[in-house]
Protein backbone atom coordinates (compact mmCIF):
# COMPACT_ATOMS: atom_id res chain seq x y z
CA UNK A 1 0.00 0.00 0.00
CA UNK A 2 2.83 2.37 0.88
CA UNK A 3 4.59 1.70 -2.42
CA UNK A 4 1.32 2.28 -4.31
CA UNK A 5 0.91 5.67 -2.63
CA UNK A 6 4.53 6.48 -3.45
CA UNK A 7 3.86 6.60 -7.21
CA UNK A 8 1.62 9.72 -7.36
CA UNK A 9 3.58 11.43 -4.58
CA UNK A 10 6.84 10.84 -6.44
CA UNK A 11 5.41 12.30 -9.64
CA UNK A 12 4.32 15.41 -7.75
CA UNK A 13 7.69 15.61 -6.00
CA UNK A 14 9.62 15.33 -9.26
CA UNK A 15 7.59 18.17 -10.79
CA UNK A 16 8.41 20.49 -7.89
CA UNK A 17 12.01 19.28 -7.75
CA UNK A 18 12.52 19.98 -11.45
CA UNK A 19 10.83 23.38 -11.27
CA UNK A 20 13.04 24.35 -8.33
CA UNK A 21 16.19 23.52 -10.29
CA UNK A 22 14.94 25.44 -13.32
CA UNK A 23 13.93 28.53 -11.31
CA UNK A 24 17.19 28.73 -9.37
CA UNK A 25 19.47 28.26 -12.38
CA UNK A 26 19.03 31.84 -13.74
CA UNK A 27 18.96 33.17 -10.18
CA UNK A 28 22.39 31.62 -9.60
CA UNK A 29 23.68 33.00 -12.88
CA UNK A 30 22.60 36.55 -12.02
CA UNK A 31 23.91 36.31 -8.47
CA UNK A 32 27.30 35.00 -9.60
CA UNK A 33 27.84 37.24 -12.62
CA UNK A 34 26.30 40.46 -11.30
CA UNK A 35 26.68 40.41 -7.52
CA UNK A 36 29.58 38.02 -6.95
CA UNK A 37 30.51 35.11 -4.73
CA UNK A 38 28.49 35.89 -1.59
CA UNK A 39 25.25 36.47 -3.47
CA UNK A 40 25.79 33.24 -5.39
CA UNK A 41 26.47 31.37 -2.16
CA UNK A 42 23.25 32.73 -0.63
CA UNK A 43 21.26 31.61 -3.68
CA UNK A 44 22.75 28.11 -3.40
CA UNK A 45 21.80 27.93 0.27
CA UNK A 46 18.20 28.88 -0.55
CA UNK A 47 18.16 26.42 -3.45
CA UNK A 48 19.06 23.57 -1.13
CA UNK A 49 16.54 24.62 1.50
CA UNK A 50 13.92 24.59 -1.26
CA UNK A 51 14.99 21.11 -2.40
CA UNK A 52 14.54 19.88 1.16
CA UNK A 53 11.08 21.43 1.27
CA UNK A 54 10.20 19.57 -1.94
CA UNK A 55 10.82 16.24 -0.19
CA UNK A 56 8.10 17.08 2.35
CA UNK A 57 5.71 16.03 -0.43
CA UNK A 58 7.08 12.52 0.16
CA UNK A 59 6.53 12.83 3.90
CA UNK A 60 10.25 13.26 4.51
CA UNK A 61 11.37 14.88 7.76
CA UNK A 62 14.85 15.88 8.90
CA UNK A 63 16.79 16.11 12.12
CA UNK A 64 20.18 17.82 12.00
CA UNK A 65 21.96 17.41 15.34
CA UNK A 66 24.94 19.68 15.88
CA UNK A 67 25.64 20.29 19.59
CA UNK A 68 29.19 21.49 18.97
CA UNK A 69 30.61 24.96 18.54
CA UNK A 70 32.40 24.78 15.21
CA UNK A 71 34.53 27.83 14.44
CA UNK A 72 33.96 29.74 11.22
CA UNK A 73 37.46 31.23 11.30
CA UNK A 74 39.10 27.89 10.46
CA UNK A 75 38.84 25.60 7.44
CA UNK A 76 36.84 22.41 7.90
CA UNK A 77 36.86 19.02 6.25
CA UNK A 78 33.46 17.36 6.64
CA UNK A 79 33.71 13.59 6.33
CA UNK A 80 30.41 11.74 5.95
CA UNK A 81 28.97 8.43 4.89
CA UNK A 82 26.97 8.56 1.66
CA UNK A 83 23.51 7.07 1.13
CA UNK A 84 21.73 9.12 -1.55
CA UNK A 85 21.56 12.48 -3.32
CA UNK A 86 19.37 13.59 -0.41
CA UNK A 87 22.52 13.71 1.76
CA UNK A 88 23.66 16.94 0.16
CA UNK A 89 20.98 19.67 0.61
CA UNK A 90 20.80 19.34 4.44
CA UNK A 91 24.59 19.68 4.69
CA UNK A 92 24.65 22.74 2.43
CA UNK A 93 21.78 24.39 4.30
CA UNK A 94 22.69 23.55 7.89
CA UNK A 95 26.43 24.13 7.44
CA UNK A 96 25.97 27.21 5.24
CA UNK A 97 27.99 29.47 7.56
CA UNK A 98 31.03 27.35 6.68
CA UNK A 99 30.62 27.60 2.87
CA UNK A 100 30.63 23.85 2.04
CA UNK A 101 32.28 22.72 -1.20
CA UNK A 102 32.10 19.15 -2.45
CA UNK A 103 34.38 16.54 -3.94
CA UNK A 104 32.11 15.37 -6.77
CA UNK A 105 32.39 13.24 -9.88
CA UNK A 106 32.91 15.33 -12.99
CA UNK A 107 29.79 13.96 -14.71
CA UNK A 108 27.65 16.06 -12.35
CA UNK A 109 29.35 19.23 -13.62
CA UNK A 110 27.20 19.39 -16.74
CA UNK A 111 23.62 18.81 -17.79
CA UNK A 112 21.80 19.34 -14.48
CA UNK A 113 20.17 22.77 -14.03
CA UNK A 114 21.38 24.62 -10.90
CA UNK A 115 23.40 21.65 -9.61
CA UNK A 116 25.99 21.61 -12.40
CA UNK A 117 26.32 25.39 -12.38
CA UNK A 118 27.00 25.46 -8.66
CA UNK A 119 29.57 22.67 -8.88
CA UNK A 120 31.43 24.50 -11.65
CA UNK A 121 31.25 28.02 -10.19
CA UNK A 122 30.94 27.48 -6.45
CA UNK A 123 34.42 26.14 -5.73
CA UNK A 124 33.83 22.39 -5.63
CA UNK A 125 36.27 19.79 -6.99
CA UNK A 126 35.08 17.89 -10.05
CA UNK A 127 37.07 14.69 -10.33
CA UNK A 128 37.45 12.02 -12.99
CA UNK A 129 37.26 8.75 -11.10
CA UNK A 130 39.04 7.00 -13.98
CA UNK A 131 41.95 9.47 -13.89
CA UNK A 132 43.67 9.30 -10.52
CA UNK A 133 46.19 12.04 -11.30
CA UNK A 134 43.47 14.53 -12.33
CA UNK A 135 41.39 13.65 -9.27
CA UNK A 136 44.23 14.19 -6.82
CA UNK A 137 45.20 17.50 -8.46
CA UNK A 138 41.62 18.80 -8.12
CA UNK A 139 41.32 17.63 -4.52
CA UNK A 140 44.63 19.28 -3.65
CA UNK A 141 43.40 22.50 -5.25
CA UNK A 142 40.25 22.35 -3.11
CA UNK A 143 42.36 21.81 0.01
CA UNK A 144 44.44 24.91 -0.73
CA UNK A 145 41.27 26.89 -1.42
CA UNK A 146 39.62 26.10 1.92
CA UNK A 147 42.90 26.73 3.73
CA UNK A 148 43.20 30.18 2.18
CA UNK A 149 39.57 31.23 2.63
CA UNK A 150 38.59 29.36 5.85
CA UNK A 151 35.90 27.40 4.07
CA UNK A 152 34.70 23.83 4.15
CA UNK A 153 35.31 20.78 1.98
CA UNK A 154 32.86 17.88 2.07
CA UNK A 155 34.07 14.43 1.10
CA UNK A 156 32.34 11.04 1.04
CA UNK A 157 35.25 8.59 1.44
CA UNK A 158 33.15 5.56 0.50
CA UNK A 159 33.31 6.87 -3.06
CA UNK A 160 29.84 5.64 -4.01
CA UNK A 161 26.45 5.62 -2.29
CA UNK A 162 25.43 2.80 0.01
CA UNK A 163 22.09 1.39 -1.12
CA UNK A 164 21.45 -0.50 2.12
CA UNK A 165 22.56 1.89 4.85
CA UNK A 166 25.67 -0.19 5.58
CA UNK A 167 28.87 1.75 5.13
CA UNK A 168 31.55 0.67 2.70
CA UNK A 169 35.29 0.74 3.46
CA UNK A 170 36.71 4.26 3.35
CA UNK A 171 39.02 5.18 0.49
CA UNK A 172 41.44 7.43 2.31
CA UNK A 173 43.68 8.93 -0.39
CA UNK A 174 41.42 11.90 -1.19
CA UNK A 175 40.97 12.74 2.48
CA UNK A 176 44.72 12.58 3.05
CA UNK A 177 45.32 14.95 0.13
CA UNK A 178 42.79 17.42 1.57
CA UNK A 179 44.45 17.32 4.99
CA UNK A 180 47.92 17.78 3.47
CA UNK A 181 46.79 20.88 1.59
CA UNK A 182 44.67 22.31 4.40
CA UNK A 183 46.92 21.67 7.43
CA UNK A 184 44.96 23.91 9.81
CA UNK A 185 41.59 22.28 9.02
CA UNK A 186 39.43 20.56 11.59
CA UNK A 187 37.90 17.25 10.58
CA UNK A 188 34.15 17.15 11.25
CA UNK A 189 32.56 13.68 11.02
CA UNK A 190 28.86 13.56 10.12
CA UNK A 191 26.68 10.46 10.26
CA UNK A 192 23.86 10.36 7.71
CA UNK A 193 21.13 7.83 8.51
CA UNK A 194 18.02 6.65 6.65
CA UNK A 195 18.74 8.63 3.49
CA UNK A 196 19.10 5.34 1.62
CA UNK A 197 15.41 4.62 2.27
CA UNK A 198 14.50 7.39 -0.15
CA UNK A 199 15.70 4.99 -2.88
CA UNK A 200 14.44 1.75 -1.36
CA UNK A 201 12.40 1.02 -4.52
CA UNK A 202 15.12 2.16 -6.90
CA UNK A 203 14.93 5.41 -8.84
CA UNK A 204 11.13 5.30 -9.05
CA UNK A 205 9.08 5.61 -6.98
CA UNK A 206 10.82 7.36 -4.09
CA UNK A 207 10.50 6.03 -0.57
CA UNK A 208 7.94 7.93 1.49
CA UNK A 209 7.53 8.79 5.16
CA UNK A 210 11.23 8.70 6.02
CA UNK A 211 12.98 10.51 8.85
CA UNK A 212 16.54 11.44 7.84
CA UNK A 213 19.01 12.20 10.60
CA UNK A 214 22.33 14.01 10.39
CA UNK A 215 24.58 13.79 13.44
CA UNK A 216 27.57 16.11 13.66
CA UNK A 217 30.33 14.67 15.83
CA UNK A 218 32.94 16.53 17.82
CA UNK A 219 35.54 18.11 15.52
CA UNK A 220 38.91 16.36 15.46
CA UNK A 221 42.25 18.14 15.47
CA UNK A 222 44.80 16.55 13.17
CA UNK A 223 47.66 16.42 15.66
CA UNK A 224 48.31 12.70 15.66
CA UNK A 225 48.98 10.01 13.09
CA UNK A 226 46.64 10.68 10.16
CA UNK A 227 45.67 7.02 9.80
CA UNK A 228 44.57 7.05 13.45
CA UNK A 229 42.55 10.23 12.86
CA UNK A 230 40.82 8.65 9.86
CA UNK A 231 40.07 5.49 11.88
CA UNK A 232 38.64 7.67 14.68
CA UNK A 233 36.54 9.56 12.14
CA UNK A 234 35.17 6.37 10.59
CA UNK A 235 34.38 4.93 14.02
CA UNK A 236 32.44 8.06 14.98
CA UNK A 237 30.39 7.96 11.78
CA UNK A 238 29.51 4.26 12.09
CA UNK A 239 28.61 4.62 15.78
CA UNK A 240 25.41 6.55 15.02
CA UNK A 241 24.11 4.35 12.22
CA UNK A 242 21.01 2.26 12.86
CA UNK A 243 22.44 -0.26 10.37
CA UNK A 244 25.90 -1.48 11.22
CA UNK A 245 28.72 -1.81 8.78
CA UNK A 246 28.93 -4.88 6.59
CA UNK A 247 31.96 -7.06 7.51
CA UNK A 248 34.93 -6.59 5.16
Amino acid sequence: MQKLLAYPLTLLYQIFFGLTLLVFHPIQWVCYNVFGYHAHKASVSLLNLSLMRCTHILGTTYTFKNPHHIPIERPLIIVANHQSMHDIPPIIWNMRDHHPKFVSKKELGKGIPSVSYNLRKGGSALIDRKNTKQALVEIAKLGRYIEEHNRCAVIFPEGTRSRTGHTKPFKTMGLKILVKNAPSALIVPITIDNSWKMLRYGKFPSGIGNHLTFTVHEPIEVKQNLDEVIAQTEKAIVSELTSFRTPL
